[in-house]
C-alpha cells in the first residue's frame, strides 16, 4: 500500500499543482513579457525640429555598445564597431549594413586559428577592440576580442560586409576591458622602402596559453596583420615577463609625427612599488628601427596650479593654427597634442570627477625626448630605468661617457630609455567638477576650437586659441552616458558625429540659428558664427550669400562689430511736414551695381536711399501714408529700416517719431512736451513752429512765462452757504484786446459748475463775484475746484478752495455739541447761538459764553472688582471744554474715579476706585454747568475662579483653556497665568460663569500649580489641594494631586491644575489613500493625542490647502479622522490635464509603480487608468500651536504622509430598480471600488438589516444578505414606496448609493407538488433495485477486489482535494506573502549583524568564544609579555611560507581530528579577516595542493564533499565571508520568504506539540498520519501598549503554548527573534464576560487523564469560540507557579519526542537531543527519576497522537534487546500504563498527499529562491568567479581530470554544497529567526533537492524511492539545467584581475576589521602550537624557504617569551 501512495504521488505531482502554479505564473507575467519584447528593438531616429542642434541619432536597445567609429570620405559613410557587429551607416545615420562578428564559440585555450575537437567552447560575446580604415589599400580592419583577438579585413567595402578576409593572428587583447590602439603610419626599415604599416599597442590580458606571444607594441603589415619585421630583427617590444601580469599598461592614442611614432599610455610610476601610483608617459620609436631599440618613455604631465593631473583621458593631434601658433612660437601649421587629463582617485588609475586641457607642441616633445636622451649619453643619469621592457640594452646602464663617439642620428643607436625629465605643460582650462572624456579639435580661420566630452554625455566648445572666453556653449547629446574618443568631425567641417556607449549623435557643430540677433551672433563667442548683415541672420560664413566684402558677414574672431545708426538727422517730425533724414550709418555693406537702399517708415512704401560718405539719405514718407496719433497721445512711434533690394531685408533699424503739438489745450502741456512746442497766447493752441502764430511777438517758448494762480499762503476758506467772494493772484496775467471777453471763475463742486463774472484788481488780482457756496455731504470741510479763463474758452490755471460747515464742525454723533464748538479751530470763526453751532457772522441773537451740563450717551464696562483699577469709558456731549473741568467730577456712587485719558467734550476715561463689598451705583459726571447722573448703573462685584478644563494640554501651546468661576465677565483689562506662563484671555468669548484662554508655549513639559487670573487690581489664584497658602479672595484651592508616569519628563505624584505634556507626535498613519469625496475613515498612530481638544486633518497640494476634518480620539496613541473631500481641486486638475498631449504614455506607464493596494495580476494599461487618475496630497495635522505636526516631511520623515486620491467608487443600480435573491450571497458591480476601500469601509444595508460583506474586488462586491426579507424600509427605517427593502451601500462617511431593491425569490421548505412525490418514490425504488445488485455483486466479488476499489475511490477523491486544497492554500499563501513583502520593506529583513553571522558559521552552537571580547577593549589594556609572544607568533602566521608548513604538519598527525581541522581553519580565518587578500593567496595555495592530492585518487570527484582537511574548513569560512552583503543585500530576501512561506504552511495545519508531526510538511517523518478534525479560530489579541485589536488565527486543537507563540507571530511580526519576549515568560489570559479573565495553560486542574493518558490544553478544551479576545499577559512569578511550573509540572508522566535524538522522561534530556524552545515546562528541572520512582503513578502525556513508546523509542535500536527495554529505569511499570494503541483506522500513507499539498503551495518560492542564487549578475560577489576560475584552471593542469562531470562537481562541492546548502539547513544562521523542528525536516527536504540538483547522476526512481525524492523529481531536470547555466554563465564573466581581487578583498577587510579579538584567537591557535611543538619545528627546518627565513628559530622566540611569563 505504501508503494501504491508514493506511486501515485508521483503521478499527481505533474497532473495537479504544476499546472496550476505554471497557470498562475503565466497569467501573472504574460503582459509585462509581452510589453519587453515590444521595447527590443533598435531604432535610428530623427529628433524633433525643436532640436535644431541634434540632427539624427542611432541607438542600440540590447546589449550591445559600441567602442570605435571611423568615417569613409570615399563613399560619404561611417563604419561603427560594436559588440557583435560591425553597422555601416550614411551620412545620416541610417543603416546601411550590419556585419555580425559574435557570439561564436570560443575559449581561452583556443589558438587564434580554431579550437581542437576536443575542447569545450562557449558562446562568447565579440567586443570590438579596434576598426581601422585603410584610406590608401580602401580597406576596413575590425579586430576583436574572439580568438585570442583576431581580426579581419574587409577588402572590398564596396560590397561590405561580403568575404572578410579573417587572419589567424592574436593582434588585441582578447578580453572586454583591456585596452588596445592602433593607427596607421610611414615606416622605413630599409633605405629603398618606404610603406604604411599599423602601429598596435595592447594591454597584457594572460586570457589563454596564447597571450605569451602578443606583443605590447608592434608595427604589422597592412595586407595581412603579420609583423612588419619578424626575421633577424622584430618589429615589436614586450613588457617584461616577471612584471607583465601586474605592470599593465593603458594605451590611449597613438599618432606619427616627422620620423617618429608616439604612443601615449598611462601605466605604474614603478614597476616594482605597487604604492606609487601611476603616471602619463609618452612612448617614442622611430620609424627607421626595425628592432625597436630606439624605444624610448618621457613623462607628460598636466599642471594646475602645481597639482599634476596625471590620468589622461584622450589626446589628439592636430595643427596650432594663427593665434594659438603665435602665442606657442611656432608655425600655424605646425602640429600640436590636444590632451585631457584628470587626478587620479589616490594611488588607482581612476580618475576624479575633474578634468585638465593641456596643450603640447611637437616641436617641445622632440626637444624633450632628445634632452632625456643627452642626459643618459652625457653621464647626467647612469641607468636607462626601463627594466620592465624586455631586451634591455647595455643591461640597462647608459653607456659610459667617451665609450660610443659623437652620434648624429639617434634612431640608429641603442636606447630604451625611460627619462626622468617630463615633459610639462600648464592646463590652459581646467573644470573642477566635471570628467572630460574625449577631444576634438577643428581649425576656424585663425582659430582652433575643441569639443569636448564629457561622462555625464555633454559636448562643452571651447576655444584653444583664446582661452579668456571659456566655455562657450554645451550641448547635451546623451544624458549619463560618457562620451567616448572615437567622436568626430565630418570632413566637410559643418557636423560632428557624437559616439556613445549606445548611441551615435550627428549634430550640427554650430549653433547660429539659435541668434536672432547681431548682438547675440557676436555675444556667443562661437568663431564658428557671424551676423550676415544684409539677410539679418547669424550664420557661418558659407551660407552668407555674396560675402564680396568685411561688413557683409561680421565675426566676432574678425573684431568686427554690429551695423547700426549712429544718428538720424533729425529723429522727429511733425505729423504733417515733409522734410529729409540723414543716417550716419558705420560700416555700411557695398552693394552691386544693379542693387540699392531703401528707407522704410514702418508699414509704409519703401523709400529710396541716396548714399553718402557716412550713410545714407532719404525723403520721409507723404503726409497721408503715416499712421495715426493714438487718442490722447501726442506722438507716434514706428521703425525706421534700411533695407538692400538684393536681399529684400531690413538689416537694421531704429525709431523715428511723428508728433502733433496741436493736441495740447494748455500753456503747461505744451511746453512740458518733449518736441519743442510753442504756446500761442492769443491763439490758445499748441504749435510746432512760431510762424503758425497770428501774433508772433506774444508767443510763449518758456514754461515759466505760463499763465498761472499764484499759490495762496493759507488755505480759501469759505462757509457753507454764506456769500463769500474769490480773490486770486495771476502770475504772467494776460491782456486781452478789445476783440477779448473777460475773466470767468467756473467752480465746480459735487460735479455741478458754478460759472461767475470776474474782475480784476491792481493789473494781478482776479476777483470772483460775491456768492453762496454749499455742497450736500455731511462732513467737515469739502475740497472744490475753480478754474480761471478767459476769452470764453481760454484757459488759465485751476485752484482748490475749501468749504466747511460749522454744523457739522460743533456736533458729535450728529447732536451739537457746545464744548466741540467753541474748541474748534479759529480760522473757522464758528460759535455757539441757539443751541447749536454756526458761522459767526450768521448768529443774530448773539453767541452764548456757558455750554449746558454734560450728557452721558453709554458707559463700559458696567462692572467691575471691588477692587477697583477697572479703566470705565464714558461717551456723550459737552463733557467739558478741558480736563479741569470734569477732573474730580467724575464719580460711581460715592466711589472717586479717576481721570485717565481726555478727549474733549465727548468721551472720559477713569479709573474706578476700590469698595470694601459689592455695590450697585449710577455714574455721575460734572461740569461748570452741572451734574449728570447716569441712567445704567455700574455694579462693583466680587469674582471667583472655581476650576478649569481641561486639565491638560501640549507643551508648543495653543489649549483652548476654559476657567469657570463667578462673575468672570467684569472689568476693564483681564489677564491669566498658569504658573509663570500667560494664558490669552478671549475677552469676546467670556460669560458670568467661564472664561476662554489660549495657552502659550513652555520651557518643558511640566506641572502647573496655580492659576493667577487678574482682573483689573484685583487678583485671584486657583492652587492644588496641598497649596494651602492665601486663602480669602485671593486663592481657591482645589484637590488636584495628578500621579503620572516619568514618560514625559515630568515627576510622579506632583500636585497640579493643569500639565503641559510632551507635544503630540505621529508614528504611522494608515491606510494612505482615500477616494476624492473623503470620509474614508483614516487611523492615526502616535503619542500624547489626547492633549488636542480639536485635532484636525489638512490635505495640501502644492503649497494650497485643500480641506480639512475634525478627528476623533480613541485614545492616547490612537485616533481616527475622516478624509477631506477633494472633489473640486481633484475635477479642477484633471481638466487642465485633458489639455496635454498623449505623447508621455509609454515613459509615464513605464514608470509607473504599483501601489499594495493594486492587485499583482491588474495588466498595465488597468493600473495606468488608474494612475491617470489618482493624486498626490501632503498631509497635515491642525493641533492647537503644535508646528511639528504641520510639516510632517519635516518633523517626522520616517513616516509615510502623503494621501493618494482617486476616484470615488461606483456602484451601478439595478436593473428596473429591483434584484431578485435567489439565496447564497449578493453580488454588486460597479467601478473602482477596492482602488481606496476595503470591506471595513462598506456598509451594504437591505431595509436596516446588514449584509455581511465577504469579498470586494475591483469592480465587484459580494456580501450575504439577511436570511428572511427585511421590512420594505431604507436604512433608516422611512417606509419604501413599494414593498421591498431598499439595498443601499455607504461608504466612508460621505458617499450613499441606493442601489434598488432586493426581492427575496427562495425555495420554500415542504412544498411538494404531486410530480415531486413521483419521482421521489421512484428514485426509492430505483435506490432499492441498485442495492440489491450491489449487494449481489459484492459477494461474487473477493475481499481484495473490494479493498482495491475502495482505495482507488478513496484516491481519486484525494487528488481532487488536494487539487482544491492546493489551490486555496496557494491563494492564502500569496496573500499572506503580499503582507509580508510589505512588512519587510518598512521594517526589513532580520538578518544578523557580522559578527553573529561569523560566529554561527566558524563556531556553531558556541556563545562565549574568547575572541568576542573585542579588540579595541584590548587596546586600552596593558600590554603583557603573553600579547608581546602573540604578535610574535602573529607575524609568523603572516609569513606564508610558514603557515603553509603549519597546516600541513598539523594534518599530518593522526591525533589532529576532524574538530581540531574545524576549529583550525575557524581561528586562522579570524585572525586573517583583516587581511583578506593574504587569506585568498594562502587559500589558492591549499586548494591547489588539495587538488593535486585528490586527482590521485580512484575518485577526484570527491573533493571538497566532506570536511576532511583545514583548507576545505577554511574554504567554508571564506565563502562566508565573501558572500556575506551579497545574502543581506541580495539573496536574503528569496531565502527569507522561502523560510516564511514553509512555516506559514506548516502552521496553517495541526502540528503535534510533542512528536512534532504536522499535517503539513514535506518530511515524510513529521508527517501527522492522523485526521483530526479543527476549525480556525480568529482571536482578537488586545495588549495595553498597542492601539488597536491584532487579528490572530489559530486552531482549537493548538496547545496554549502554540497559541502564545503564534501570537507572538502576529503582534511582533519581523522582530528579530532575539528581541521578543520568550514564550514562556507570558501567559495567555482569556477575557470574557463582564470583567472575566481567565489565564490558559497546557496543563492546570482541568487537565483531563484517561487510562494513563494526559492530554494537554487546547482552545477547543477551554471552550474558546470564534472572535474570542485574549491579551498577553507577564507570566507572574509567585508561590502557586513556582510549584505548578517547577516542582509538579506533569508529575509522573514522561514525554516522547518523535526521535530518539530528543527523549524527555520528567525532564531529563537523552544526551543526545536538545529540548524544543516551545515547551520549556515539560522539563522538570527538580525531578530526575531513580530506581525508586517505579513505585510512583506514571502516565503518558500526548498532544493529538499517543505514540507508540516501545516500539519507537525503547526497543533494540536504542537500548539494546527487548528484554532490556522491560527493564528500563525511565519506563513505567506495564500495570499502570493503558495499552498503546493508534486511534485512527485508516492506512497512515493515504496521508502522503499532504506532502503534495505543501510542495505545491511553496514551490514557488523554491524556484524563486534557486533562480536567485543560480542567476549571475553584478552583485555576485567576484570570490565566486575567482574560485572557479581558480578550479578550471587546476583541471586543465591535470589532463586526468578531462571529464567535464569532475569539475562540475569540483564546483558544487566548493559553493552550492558546502554554502548554500548550509544556509538552506541553517536560516538561522543569517537571520534572527526560530526554526521549528518542522520547519528543520521541510528545509532538509529542499537543501536534500538542491544537493540532488547539483548532482550529474541520474537517480532513477520506482515505487520504492523516498517520498521526498519524489516530491521533486520532475523538477529535478530543470533544477539541474539552471546550475549547470549558472557554471557557464559564471565562466563567461569576465576574468578577475589580481588587482580588481585585491581591491575586493581590501574592502572586506576594511569592513570587518577589529570585530574580533586576534589575540585570543592566537592564543587558541597556539595550544596546538605547543601540543605539536617538536614536529612543526622539524618541519621548519626542513623545508628550505622556511630554513632561509629561519623560521624555526622565530618560533622558538615564540616559546621563549612565553617561558618569560612562566618564569615570573
Amino acid at each position: 500500500m505504501t508503494v501504491r501512495c508514493k506511486v501515485l504521488l508521483h503521478q499527481i505531482t505533474t497532473n495537479t499543482c504544476i499546472l496550476l502554479l505554471a497557470l498562475i505564473l503565466t497569467i501573472k507575467f504574460e503582459a509585462p513579457i509581452a510589453v519587453l519584447a515590444a521595447n527590443a528593438a533598435t531604432t535610428a531616429s530623427t529628433l524633433n525640429s525643436n532640436n535644431n542642434i541634434i540632427l539624427s541619432q542611432y541607438q542600440l536597445q540590447n546589449d550591445s555598445y559600441f567602442t570605435h567609429l571611423v568615417y569613409d570620405k570615399k563613399r560619404s559613410c561611417l563604419y561603427a564597431g560594436a559588440t557583435n557587429r560591425i553597422i555601416q551607416f550614411n551620412k545620416n545615420l541610417t543603416v546601411i549594413n550590419t556585419s555580425i562578428t559574435g557570439p561564436k564559440p570560443d575559449s581561452p585555450v583556443c589558438h587564434a586559428g580554431g579550437c581542437p575537437e576536443d575542447v569545450e567552447t562557449i558562446e562568447t560575446n565579440n567586443f570590438n577592440k579596434l576598426l581601422i580604415l585603410n584610406k590608401f589599400g580602401d580597406s576596413l580592419i575590425s579586430c576583436g576580442s574572439l580568438h585570442q583577438g583576431a581580426c579581419e579585413i574587409y577588402e572590398n567595402l564596396n560590397n561590405f560586409p561580403k568575404a572578410p578576409k579573417y587572419i589567424e593572428l592574436p593582434v588585441v587583447a582578447n578580453d572586454e576591458n583591456s585596452s588596445s590602439y592602433a593607427f596607421i603610419g610611414p615606416s622605413r626599415y630599409t633605405a629603398w622602402q618606404r610603406e604604411d604599416i599599423l602601429y598596435v599597442g595592447i594591454t597584457f590580458t594572460n586570457v589563454g596559453d596564447y597571450r605569451d606571444n602578443v606583443p605590447a607594441i608592434a608595427s604589422r603589415k597592412l595586407d595581412d596583420l603579420n609583423y612588419a619585421e619578424f626575421s633577424i630583427q622584430q618589429s615589436n617590444i614586450n613588457i617584461d615577463v616577471k612584471y607583465r601580469d601586474h605592470f599593465l599598461v593603458n594605451y590611449i592614442y597613438g599618432f606619427n609625427s616627422t620620423d617618429y611614432a608616439y604612443f601615449v599610455i598611462v601605466q605604474k610610476k614603478n614597476h616594482l612599488v605597487e604604492e606609487a601610483g601611476y603616471h602619463t608617459r609618452l612612448a617614442r620609436i622611430c620609424v627607421t628601427d626595425p628592432n625597436y631599440d630606439s624605444y624610448t618613455e618621457v613623462t607628460l604631465s598636466c599642471l594646475v596650479k602645481n597639482q599634476d593631473y596625471n590620468i589622461l583621458r584622450d589626446a589628439k593631434l592636430t595643427e596650432a593654427g594663427t593665434r594659438l601658433g603665435q602665442k606657442l612660437g611656432i608655425r600655424k601649421d605646425d602640429q600640436v597634442l590636444v590632451t585631457t587629463f584628470s587626478p587620479s582617485k589616490e594611488i588607482t588609475s581612476e580618475p576624479q570627477n575633474s578634468s585638465a586641457i593641456c596643450v603640447y607642441t611637437l616641436k617641445d616633445i622632440e626637444e624633450m625626448f632628445n634632452e632625456n636622451i643627452h642626459m643618459c649619453f652625457n653621464g647626467t643619469i647612469k641607468d636607462r630605468n626601463l627594466g620592465y621592457i624586455s631586451g634591455s640594452i647595455l643591461d640597462g646602464k647608459c653607456p659610459v661617457v667617451g665609450s660610443i663617439g659623437n652620434i648624429h642620428d639617434f634612431c640608429h643607436a641603442g636606447l630604451k630609455i625611460s627619462g626622468v625629465a617630463a615633459i610639462t605643460a600648464n592646463a590652459i582650462f581646467n573644470f573642477d567638477s566635471e570628467l572630460v572624456t574625449s577631444v576634438i579639435t577643428t581649425i576656424t580661420g585663425p582659430h582652433i576650437i575643441a569639443f569636448l566630452g564629457t561622462s555625464e554625455g555633454n559636448i562643452k566648445k571651447v576655444i584653444l586659441s583664446e582661452p579668456s572666453v571659456g566655455e562657450y556653449d554645451r550641448v547635451e547629446v546623451d544624458p549619463e552616458n560618457s562620451i567616448l574618443p572615437d567622436t568626430m568631425v565630418s570632413p566637410e567641417q559643418d557636423v560632428l558625429y557624437v559616439l556613445s556607449r549606445k548611441k551615435i549623435t550627428k549634430m550640427k557643430i554650430e549653433n547660429c540659428a539659435s541668434h536672432t540677433t547681431c548682438s547675440s551672433c557676436l555675444g556667443s563667442n562661437d568663431l564658428m558664427c557671424g551676423w550676415c548683415s544684409l539677410e539679418k541672420r547669424c550664420t557661418v560664413r558659407s551660407a552668407c550669400q555674396r560675402d564680396t566684402s568685411a561688413s557683409r558677414w561680421l565675426s566676432i574672431g574678425a573684431g568686427q562689430q554690429c551695423i547700426d545708426f549712429e544718428t538720424a538727422d533729425p529723429d522727429r517730425v511733425p505729423i504733417d511736414q515733409m522734410t529729409t533724414i540723414n543716417l550716419v550709418i558705420k560700416t555700411l555693406p557695398e552693394l552691386p551695381s544693379n542693387a540699392k537702399y531703401k528707407c522704410v517708415f514702418g508699414n509704409s512704401t519703401p523709400i529710396d536711399a541716396a548714399v553718402t560718405k557716412n550713410g545714407l539719405i532719404c525723403q520721409t514718407p507723404q503726409v497721408k501714408y503715416r499712421p495715426t496719433i493714438e487718442f490722447g497721445k501726442d506722438h507716434v512711434l514706428v521703425p525706421l529700416s534700411v533695407r538692400s533690394s538684393e536681399t529684400n531685408k531690413d538689416f537694421v533699424s531704429r525709431s523715428f517719431a511723428f508728433f502733433d503739438c496741436s493736441v495740447h489745450e494748455s500753456c503747461f502741456k505744451c511746453l512740458k512736451s518733449q518736441w519743442n512746442c510753442n504756446w500761442c497766447i492769443y491763439d490758445n493752441k499748441c504749435v510746432f513752429e512760431n510762424s503758425t502764430c497770428r501774433n508772433t511777438a506774444n508767443t510763449i517758448t518758456v514754461e515759466n512765462q505760463c499763465p498761472r494762480i499764484k499759490a495762496p499762503k493759507n488755505e480759501i476758506l469759505l462757509p457753507n452757504k454764506v456769500p463769500k467772494e474769490i480773490k486770486l493772484e495771476i502770475i504772467n496775467l494776460p491782456r486781452p484786446q478789445s476783440a477779448h471777453s473777460g475773466f470767468l471763475c467756473i467752480v465746480n463742486i459735487e460735479g455741478a459748475h458754478m460759472i461767475l463774472p470776474a474782475r480784476i484788481e491792481a493789473n494781478k488780482y482776479i476777483v470772483c463775484d460775491k456768492t453762496p457756496y454749499s455742497y450736500e455731504a455731511n462732513t467737515n470741510e469739502y475740497k472744490a475746484k475753480v478754474d480761471v479763463t478767459w476769452n470764453r474758452n481760454h484757459y488759465i490755471d485751476t485752484i482748490s478752495i475749501t468749504l466747511y460747515k460749522c454744523d457739522v464742525l460743533g456736533s458729535h454723533k450728529e447732536h451739537a455739541d457746545c464744548s466741540l464748538c467753541v474748541t474748534r479751530d479759529p480760522k473757522y470763526q464758528c460759535t455757539w447761538c441757539s443751541n447749536q453751532c454756526v458761522f459767526n457772522d450768521t448768529c443774530i441773537h448773539g453767541s452764548t459764553a456757558e455750554c449746558p451740563r454734560p450728557r452721558i450717551d453709554s458707559i463700559r464696562p458696567l462692572s467691575g472688582p471691588i477692587e477697583g483699577g477697572t479703566l470705565v469709558t464714558i461717551e456723550g456731549s459737552n463733557l467739558g471744554i478741558r480736563e479741569d473741568d470734569v477732573r474730580g467730577k467724575i464719580r460711581i456712587g460715592n466711589v472717586l474715579c479717576e481721570l485717565v485719558n481726555y478727549e474733549i467734550s465727548v468721551k472720559i476715561e477713569c479709573r474706578t476706585g476700590a469698595v470694601e463689598k459689592e455695590i450697585t451705583a449710577t455714574v455721575k459726571v460734572g461740569n461748570e454747568a452741572g451734574v449728570t447722573e447716569s441712567n445704567v448703573y455700574f455694579q462693583y462685584k466680587d469674582f471667583k475662579v472655581e476650576r478649569i478644563a481641561p486639565t491638560q494640554g501640549p507643551q508648543s501651546g495653543g489649549t483652548q483653556v476654559q476657567i469657570f468661576g463667578r462673575h468672570l465677565n467684569i472689568g476693564s483689562s483681564v489677564i491669566a497665568y498658569l504658573d509663570d506662563y500667560i494664558c490669552h484671555i478671549n475677552i469676546t468669548h467670556a460669560t458670568n460663569d467661564r472664561l476662554v484662554c489660549t495657552t502659550t508655549a513652555s520651557r518643558s513639559p511640566e506641572f502647573i500649580r496655580t492659576l493667577t487670573l487678574i482682573v483689573d487690581l484685583a487678583n485671584r489664584t486657583l492652587q492644588c489641594k496641598n497649596n494651602v497658602a492665601g486663602k480669602g479672595h485671593n486663592s481657591n484651592d482645589i484637590g488636584a494631586v495628578t500621579s503620572y508616569a516619568n514618560g514625559n519628563g515630568m515627576r510622579h505624584g506632583a500636585c497640579s491644575i493643569y500639565n503641559y505634556t510632551v507635544d503630540p507626535k505621529i508614528m504611522q498613519i494608515k491606510p494612505l489613500k482615500s477616494f476624492k469625496s473623503g470620509g474614508r475613515m483614516i487611523t492615526v498612530h502616535g503619542t500624547n493625542l489626547h492633549t488636542i481638544q480639536r485635532p484636525q486633518m489638512e490635505v495640501i497640494f502644492g503649497d494650497e490647502s485643500i480641506n480639512r476634518t475634525d478627528c476623533t480620539v480613541i485614545n492616547p496613541n490612537q485616533m481616527e479622522c475622516p478624509s477631506p473631500a477633494v472633489s473640486e481641486k481633484f475635477r479642477s486638475y484633471f481638466i487642465a490635464q485633458k489639455t496635454k498631449t498623449k505623447r508621455n504614455i509609454v515613459s509615464r506607464t513605464d514608470n509607473y509603480r504599483y501601489s499594495t493596494s493594486t492587485s499583482p495580476y491588474m495588466t498595465p494599461s488597468v493600473a495606468y487608468a488608474i494612475q491617470e487618475t489618482q493624486l498626490n496630497f501632503q498631509i497635515s495635522f491642525i493641533m492647537d500651536n503644535v508646528k511639528s505636526v504641520r510639516d510632517l516631511n519635516k518633523h517626522f520623515q520616517h513616516i509615510r504622509s502623503n494621501m493618494i486620491y482617486v476616484d470615488d467608487p461606483v456602484f451601478f443600480p439595478f436593473l428596473n430598480s429591483i434584484r431578485l435573491y435567489k439565496g447564497d450571497t449578493l453580488v454588486i458591480e460597479g467601478e473602482n471600488l477596492n482602488l481606496a476601500c476595503d470591506e471595513s469601509d462598506v456598509i451594504v444595508t437591505v431595509g436596516q438589516l446588514h449584509c455581511n460583506v465577504t469579498s470586494l474586488a475591483l469592480a465587484q462586491l459580494v456580501c450575504t444578505p439577511p436570511a428572511q426579507q427585511p421590512p420594505s424600509t431604507d436604512e433608516y427605517g422611512n417606509e419604501n414606496d413599494i414593498d421591498l427593502p431598499l439595498v443601499v451601500v455607504r461608504v466612508g462617511q460621505k458617499l450613499r448609493f441606493p442601489l434598488g431593491y432586493l426581492k427575496y425569490d427562495l425555495l420554500k421548505p415542504y412544498a411538494f407538488s404531486q410530480a415531486m412525490i413521483v419521482i421521489a418514490a421512484s428514485t426509492f425504488v430505483l435506490a432499492i433495485v441498485l442495492v440489491f445488485i450491489l449487494i449481489v455483486y459484492r459477494r461474487k466479488t473477493t475481499q481484495a477486489e473490494r479493498e482495491y476499489k475502495k482505495i482507488q475511490i478513496q484516491m481519486d477523491t484525494l487528488e481532487s482535494n488536494v487539487r482544491l486544497e492546493c489551490k486555496q492554500a496557494f491563494a492564502e499563501l500569496q496573500t499572506d506573502i503580499i503582507d509580508l513583502t510589505a512588512d519587510l520593506e518598512n521594517q526589513g529583513i532580520p538578518t544578523l549583524d557580522h559578527v553573529n553571522y561569523i560566529m554561527k558559521v566558524f563556531f556553531p552552537g558556541v556563545s562565549d568564544h574568547p575572541i568576542l571580547n573585542g579588540h579595541k577593549g584590548r587596546m586600552n589594556m596593558l600590554r603583557t609579555n603573553y600579547d608581546a609572544a602573540m604578535l610574535q607568533f602573529e607575524q609568523l602566521i603572516n609569513n606564508k611560507f610558514f603557515l603553509l608548513t603549519f597546516i600541513e604538519t598539523l594534518e599530518a598527525q593522526r591525533t589532529f581530528n576532524i574538530r581540531d581541522k574545524v576549529n583550525v581553519a575557524s581561528l586562522l580565518m579570524i585572525v586573517l579577516m583583516n587581511k583578506m587578500e593574504y587569506a585568498t593567496d594562502i587559500l589558492k595555495w591549499l586548494l591547489l595542493r588539495l587538488v593535486d592530492k585528490s586527482v590521485m585518487t580512484k575518485h577526484p570527484h570527491l573533493m571538497l564533499r566532506r570536511t576532511e582537511s583545514v583548507v576545505e574548513k577554511m574554504l567554508t569560512n571564506y565563502m562566508a565571508i565573501c558572500m556575506y552583503n551579497y545574502l543581506r543585500e541580495y539573496s536574503g530576501s528569496s531565502l527569507f520568504l522561502l523560510f516564511r512561506a514553509i512555516k506559514h504552511q506548516v502552521e496553517k495545519g495541526l502540528v503535534d506539540a510533542i512528536t512534532h508531526e504536522a499535517r503539513y510538511s514535506l518530511s515524510e517523518d513529521r508527517l501527522l498520519r492522523e485526521q483530526v478534525d479543527t476549525n480556525v479560530v480568529t482571536l482578537h489579541i488586545l495588549q495595553d501598549d498597542l492601539e488597536d485589536k491584532v487579528q490572530c488565527k489559530v486552531l482549537d486543537q493548538d496547545t496554549i503554548t502554540q497559541v502564545k507563540s503564534k501570537i507572538l507571530d502576529a503582534l511582533f511580526k519581523n522582530t528579530p527573534f532575539s528581541m521578543r519576549p520568550s514564550v514562556h515568560d507570558v501567559d495567555l489570559e482569556w477575557r470574557h464576560g463582564r470583567g472575566g479573565h481567565l489565564t490558559l495553560q497546557d496543563e492546570d486542574l482541568t487537565t483531563k487523564t484517561l487510562n494513563g493518558w494526559k492530554r494537554l490544553n487546547t482552545l477547543a478544551h477551554y471552550g474558546v469560540k470564534e472572535s474570542a479576545v485574549m491579551s498577553l499577559v507577564a507570566r507572574q512569578h509567585d508561590s502557586y507557579n513556582i510549584n505548578t511550573y517547577s516542582k509538579n509540572m506533569y508529575p509522573n508522566c514522561y514525554y516522547i519526542n518523535n526521535t530518539q535524538t530528543h527523549v524527555l522522561i520528567n525532564g531529563v534530556l537523552d544526551s543526545s537531543g536538545m529540548h524544543h524552545h516551545h515547551h520549556p515546562q515539560f522539563i522538570n528541572q527538580n525531578q530526575t527519576l531513580t530506581s525508586g520512582s517505579h513505585k510512583q503513578q506514571y502516565c503518558r502525556v500526548y498532544h493529538l497522537v499517543k505514540s507508540n513508546l516501545d516500539e519507537h523509542y525503547f526497543g533494540s535500536t536504542t537500548f539494546g534487546s527487548s528484554k532490556n527495554s522491560s527493564h528500563h529505569p525511565f519506563l513505567p511499570p506495564s500495570n499502570n500504563c493503558a495499552t498503546v494503541e493508534r486511534t485512527h483506522k485508516a492506512i497512515p500513507e493515504i496521508y502522503l498527499t499532504r506532502l503534495l499539498a505543501t510542495k505545491g503551495t511553496i514551490q514557488k518560492f523554491v524556484d524563486d529562491f534557486f533562480m536567485t542564487i543560480l542567476t549571475v549578475n553584478e552583485k555576485l560577489p567576484p570570490a565566486v568567479k575567482w574560485l572557479f576560475d581558480l578550479l578550471d584552471d587546476a583541471a586543465r593542469r591535470h589532463p586526468e581530470t578531462n571529464d567535464p562531470k569532475i569539475i562540475h562537481a569540483w564546483k558544487s562541492n566548493s559553493l552550492p554544497l558546502r554554502f548554500w546548502v548550509n544556509f538552506i539547513k541553517n536560516p538561522d544562521f543569517i537571520f534572527d529567526i526560530n526554526k521549528t523542528v518542522t520547519v528543520d525536516a521541510c528545509l532538509s527536504v529542499v537543501a536534500q533537492t538542491f544537493m540532488d540538483a547539483c548532482s550529474t547522476n541520474e537517480h532513477r526512481l520506482g515505487k520504492d524511492s523516498p517520498s521526498n525524492k519524489l516530491l521533486f523529481a520532475k523538477d529535478l531536470p530543470h533544477y539541474r539545467e539552471m546550475v549547470s547555466q549558472f557554471y557557464a554563465d559564471v565562466a563567461r564573466l569576465p576574468q578577475i584581475s589580481d588587482q580588481e581581487m585585491t581591491a575586493s578583498m581590501q574592502n572586506l577587510s576594511i569592513q570587518q576589521n577589529d570585530e574580533f579579538d586576534t589575540i585570543a584567537a592566537l592564543k587558541e591557535l597556539y595550544i596546538y602550537v605547543t601540543t605539536y611543538k617538536e614536529q612543526i619545528i622539524d618541519a621548519l627546518e626542513m623545508d628550505i624557504n622556511c630554513k632561509k627565513l629561519h623560521l624555526a628559530n622565530k618560533l622558538e622566540n615564540v616559546g621563549v617569551t612565553l617561558d618569560g611569563i612562566d618564569d615570573c
